[in-house]
């Protein structure tokens, strides 16, 4: 695991510990993941599934899961208070008690209604099922916080640089909005600009497209430039620009000829993408290509801290992004 800042979110964590969900109990992954979070003390997993086949799970791959918190919806105790509670929560789309109590037999939802509830401090799902599982329960019972009209993401990307010390990034929305409004893109940049900050970057942010500086012309072109002209209007004390091109958002020499005005052209290391194509692709580039480690998606917006894994995450990427989700609490 990379370390750029974990260590500071280590010892955030000893100070204040928290609980944690897994939602996929029984994922060798997850199990893995917990069986090192138990041999320290700054973070508890609480697996989500029947103890008898996690515990044969375990001990197939030989982890330690023991000191564990495990609860299965089939069996849990205090089922009728949840029951209430989510029956409560969605009572404006009419759902019943027995809709409810069948919902929280997918472990997506009974694991959001833990943390709704205050059994658990956060939530870490999606090994094994889609981004929207783990977002369409959030959205539903956690919501967004006060403020906030929709959920967003961030990977934030790492490796090592020349000095020694590590090059970090933050790329937003790469995950969770399909083609966000020009409003939205704004919410999602200073969503982004707060994660990038918690994990170290002083963020210089800019706002991508296929124009710099009004060389292209289009609806997208325009979308991008009125979000970075009210982002910054509304944090005149962070470097915001845009729209730009990846090349003289990154490259000092191209900023040079096609941005000389710009104060983030050329050393942005926050980007806002148009879209979810753009930032999909973007992120997984830099990934694969450029050899960058991609913590995410944090999923920003939210009342309370709910994240997903990609499916084809290790155990590692778990550990991590646990420990991620936890310090956010």
């Amino acid at each position: 695991m990379t370390d750029f800042g974990f260590g500071a979110m280590i010892e955030k964590l000893k100070k204040d510990p928290k609980m944690i969900v897994f939602t996929e109990g029984c994922d060798p992954r997850i199990l893995e993941a917990s069986s090192r979070l138990l041999a320290s003390s700054f973070l508890k997993p609480v697996l989500v599934g029947n103890p008898e086949e996690i515990y044969k799970s375990a001990e197939e791959a030989g982890f330690n899961i023991r000191g564990a918190k495990i609860i299965d919806p089939d069996n849990y105790e205090d089922i009728d208070d949840m029951v209430a509670a989510f029956v409560e929560l969605r009572k404006s789309k009419g759902v019943t008690p027995e809709q409810a109590r069948e919902l929280l037999r997918k472990s997506n939802y009974f694991g959001t209604m833990l943390v709704k509830m205050g059994y658990a401090d956060a939530l870490l799902g999606g090994a094994t099922y889609s981004t929207a599982d783990t977002v369409r329960p959030a959205l539903q019972l956690i919501k967004t916080k006060p403020g906030n009209k929709i959920v967003s993401s961030c990977f934030i990307l790492v490796r090592p640089g020349a000095t020694g010390s590590n090059e970090v990034l933050a790329m937003g929305d790469c995950a969770i909005n399909i083609k966000p409004t020009e409003d939205e893109l704004v919410e999602i940049a200073e969503e982004t600009i707060k994660c990038a900050q918690l994990f170290g970057i002083d963020p210089k942010v800019a706002f991508l497209s296929y124009s710099t500086d009004g060389s292209g012309k289009g609806e997208d072109v325009d979308k991008m430039r009125n979000a970075a002209r009210k982002t910054k209007q509304r944090n005149p004390n962070i470097p915001i620009d845009g729209e730009m091109q990846f090349d003289a958002a990154v490259s000092s020499r191209v900023a040079q000829k096609k941005f000389p005005t710009s104060e983030v052209a050329g050393q942005a290391n926050t980007f806002i993408f148009p879209d979810i194509n753009a930032g999909n692709i973007g992120y997984k580039i830099a990934q694969r290509l450029g050899r960058f480690d991609a913590y995410g998606p944090i999923l920003l917006g939210l009342n309370s801290p709910i994240n997903d894994l990609s499916r084809g995450c290790n155990a590692i990427e778990v550990y991590s992004m646990a420990i991620i989700t936890a310090a956010l609490s």
